[in-house]
C-alpha cells in the first residue's frame, strides 16, 4: 500500500481560517511537507502549528533562490524545475514507503499555489486529494468589507508580474480587479491603475486577516514597504479559482517513460555546522542543507541533533574515527547519494570539515563535490553568555595532544599568552586527558596576572548549561571536563556588575598598552 497525497489549502494567514478537513488531515498525517524561501521560516507551517502533532515528520521545502542570480545552464526556470523535481523524489520516497504526506500551501493549493507543482509531478502516481482554501483575495476583500461582485461584475485576477501594457490593458477592460504578487512589481502596478484610470479605486491589503494585515488607499502606500504577500483590490472581485479534481489516474509507484524530474540529483558530500546545541542555533543554510539529503554521517550524539526522518538513512559512527567516517561519506556520494556530514559548532574548527576534505583529495574521490557550511562556534557562544570577552584580538586553541605533541600546545599556550590574546580553549579535559588544564594554567601564569578573568561554558545552549566566571589564579581543573570550554581574558578583559545585578565579561576595543 502506498500512501496518499493531500494538498491541502491553508487560508490567507488567520490559523481560524483553515477548514475543519485541513486541520483534521494536518494532524492525522505521516508526514508535513511545507515550502520556505532560504531563511528557513514557513509562514505555511506557522499557519498549521496549531494542528500539527508531535512525531509527525517534517519535510520543509526550502527553495535554492527566489528573487537571486544563479549560473544554473537553465536560468532561474531551470534551477526551480530541478528544485521541484527533487522535492517530489523526496516525498515519493514517503509515499512509497506508505507514509500519507499532506502538502501546506497558503491560501488554495491551486490558485497560484506552490502545492501545485508537487501536484504535477506526483498526482498520476498516487491518490491524490486537494482540498481547498480560503484564497488572499476573498480575504482581502473581507477584510475591507467591500463586496467581491454583484450581479454580472466581472472579475480579472493578474499576478504584478506581467509588463506594465499588459496590465494597464487588462485593468481597464474589467469591472473588478486582484493584481497579487506585489513585492518589487509594486510601483509597475501602481503606474498600470493610474494608466487605466483605477488608481482611486484601488486598495492595497497587505497579509489579510493576520496580526500584521495592513488596509490603506493603494495611491498612499511607499512602495519601500511593501512585501510580497500583498495584492491590490479594486472592490467587486470574486474567487474565480477552480481546483481541478482529486486526481487517482495511473498506478501509484510506476512513473511513465519520459516523466520530468524523476532522476536522482548528482551525488555530493556537504559538511554542515550544527552549531553549539538545538535548533535556534542551527542557520538557515544548514537546515536547507539537511532537508535534502539522503544520507547522515556523523558522530552518534551529534546525529541524534538532526530529528529523524525515515525517508533519510543514519551512520552513526564513533568519535575517533574522522578520516574512516570521511571516507565512508564519499563513498556514499560517489554512489549518487546526497551526504551531510554533520559536527557540532563549525565544522572548520577542530571538527569535520578538515578530516572530509583530506580524504578527498585523494584520486579515487576527485570527482565528488564537497561543500562546507558554517555553524555558529562553542567560543562565540559561550562568549554571548559572558558578555564580550571576545571583543579585540583572541587565540583559539586545543588542549588535545591527540593529534599533536603536548611540547606544540605548550609552545602555542605560551606564545598566545606572551602576545596578550584572549584565548578559546577547545577541548581542555577529558577522562584520559585530565592533567593538561592544570598544565596549561600554570604556562599562562608566566605571563598573565592571577586576576586575569576566566570564563568557563558548559553545555552552552543545551539542558546542563552553565557559566561560571572565575580568576586564572582560582581556575580549579578538577572543574573542567570535555563540555566545557574556556575562554581566557587578556590583560585588558573586564569583569563589571551592572546596576540589574548582572555580571558582564568583556574585552575593550580599544587596547591599553602597559
Amino acid at each position: 500500500m502506498t500512501g496518499r497525497l493531500w494538498g491541502v489549502g491553508l487560508g490567507p494567514g488567520d490559523p481560524e481560517l483553515v477548514t475543519v478537513k485541513a486541520a483534521r488531515l494536518i494532524g492525522e498525517a505521516d508526514v508535513i511537507a511545507f515550502h520556505s524561501a532560504r531563511h528557513g521560516r514557513s509562514i505555511a507551517r506557522s499557519v498549521a502549528a496549531p494542528y500539527l502533532r508531535e512525531g509527525q515528520v517534517e519535510e520543509a521545502l526550502i527553495y535554492p533562490l527566489t528573487t537571486e542570480t544563479t549560473d544554473h545552464p537553465g536560468g532561474y526556470q531551470g534551477a526551480i524545475d530541478d528544485f521541484y523535481a527533487a522535492c517530489a523524489v523526496r516525498l515519493a520516497a514517503h509515499l512509497d514507503a506508505g507514509r500519507d504526506v499532506v502538502v501546506l500551501c497558503e491560501g488554495d493549493p491551486l490558485f497560484y499555489g506552490s502545492y501545485m507543482h508537487m501536484h504535477k509531478r506526483l498526482s498520476h502516481r498516487y491518490v491524490t486529494e486537494v482540498v481547498p482554501g480560503v484564497t488572499s483575495v476573498s480575504g482581502a476583500s473581507a477584510v475591507l468589507g467591500r463586496p467581491l461582485v454583484e450581479r454580472d461584475e466581472v472579475l480579472t485576477v493578474l499576478p504584478g508580474t506581467l509588463p506594465a501594457e499588459v496590465l494597464a490593458e487588462r485593468l481597464a477592460a474589467t469591472d473588478s480587479a486582484a493584481v497579487l504578487k506585489l513585492g518589487r512589481t509594486f510601483t509597475k502596478v501602481r503606474d498600470a491603475l493610474a494608466e487605466a484610470g483605477r488608481l482611486d479605486e484601488a486598495w492595497y491589503v497587505e497579509r489579510a486577516t493576520t496580526g500584521q494585515q495592513r488596509l490603506a488607499p493603494l495611491a498612499e502606500v511607499d512602495p519601500g514597504s511593501v512585501p510580497y504577500f500583498s495584492l491590490a483590490l479594486i472592490p467587486s472581485p470574486v474567487n474565480a479559482a477552480r481546483p481541478a479534481p482529486a486526481a487517482t489516474a495511473g498506478t501509484p509507484g510506476e512513473t511513465p517513460a519520459g516523466t520530468p524530474g524523476e532522476a536522482r540529483a548528482r551525488g555530493e558530500v556537504v559538511v554542515v555546522g550544527l552549531g553549539p546545541a538545538g535548533r535556534p542555533w542551527l542557520t538557515p543554510e544548514a537546515q536547507e542543507a539537511l532537508a535534502g539529503v539522503d544520507e547522515l554521517v556523523g558522530y552518534g550524539p551529534y546525529l541524534d541533533r538532526v530529528p529523524p526522518n525515515p525517508r533519510q538513512r543514519r551512520h552513526p559512527t564513533d568519535n575517533r574515527v574522522e578520516a574512516e567516517r570521511a571516507a565512508h561519506a564519499l563513498e556514499l556520494a560517489a554512489a549518487g547519494s546526497r551526504v551531510a556530514v554533520v559536527s557540532s559548532g563549525d565544522p572548520g574548527v577542530f571538527a569535520m570539515a578538515s578530516a572530509v576534505l583530506e580524504v578527498a583529495c585523494e584520486p579515487r574521490f576527485a570527482d565528488v563535490p564537497v561543500r562546507v557550511l558554517p555553524g555558529l562556534t562553542a567560543a562565540h557562544a559561550v562568549a554571548s553568555r559572558a558578555g564580550a570577552p571576545l571583543g579585540h584580538d583572541y587565540c583559539v586553541l586545543s588542549l588535545s595532544d591527540l593529534l599533536k605533541p603536548w611540547e606544540v600546545v605548550a609552545g602555542r599556550i605560551s606564545a598566545a599568552a606572551k602576545a596578550d590574546l584572549v584565548l578559546a580553549i577547545y577541548n581542555p579535559a577529558s577522562k584520559s586527558r585530565t592533567w593538561q588544564v592544570a598544565a596549561a594554567r600554570d604556562l599562562l601564569l608566566e605571563h598573565r596576572a592571577p586576576e586575569t578573568p576566566v570564563v568557563v561554558g558548559r553545555d552552552v545552549g543545551g539542558p546542563g548549561e552553565s557559566m561560571t566566571v572565575t580568576t586564572l589564579g582560582d581556575l580549579d581543573p578538577d572543574a573542567i571536563d570535555m563540555r566545557c570550554l574556556l575562554l581566557v581574558g587578556s590583560s585588558t578583559t573586564r569583569v563589571a556588575e551592572r546596576g540589574d545585578g548582572g555580571r558582564v565579561v568583556f574585552t575593550p576595543r580599544r587596547y591599553r598598552c602597559l
